[in-house]
């Protein structure tokens, strides 16, 4: 599957995410559920908000690969986080873990404070939709 990234000039150049992911018709869709820093035994692996981002988006990857797909292949990412200005103050660090896993594939991304996760030791959850 083939997905074609959409950035109208008009927008300016983003930074770090797609305006628009375009997927031909015929692929499979796969939506995955939000993923906190869980470890194997559902532990949260860090209080640290850089070490859960890039636990989290290894859990999207893990399920992205499981169904059969890479990395370029997620076509958009929902990321929650408790606390936005600690992830802007952190961002250096968390681009830098994003690329490790993902390279320069962005997709269409958007960021979400939210009041709380569902686990109480989360401060960030990402879900995603990939076209295998």
């Amino acid at each position: 599957m083939i997905l074609k990234l959409i950035n109208p000039e008009s927008l300016g150049a983003p930074h770090g995410y797609s305006n628009g992911v375009l997927a031909e018709a015929g692929g499979r869709l796969l939506f995955i559920a939000g993923q906190v820093a869980w470890n194997q035994q559902q532990q949260i692996v860090s209080a640290d908000l850089v070490e859960q981002f890039d636990r989290a988006l290894a859990n999207v990857i893990a399920v992205v690969t499981e169904a059969g797909g890479k990395p370029e292949q997620i076509a958009r990412l929902i990321i929650y986080v408790t606390d936005k200005n600690e992830y802007r103050s952190r961002m250096k660090e968390i681009g830098e873990r994003y690329r490790a896993r993902m390279g320069k594939h962005f997709p269409a991304m958007v960021l979400v404070e939210v009041a709380g996760l569902l686990e109480d030791r989360a401060k960030i959850e990402i879900e995603g939709i990939a076209v295998l």
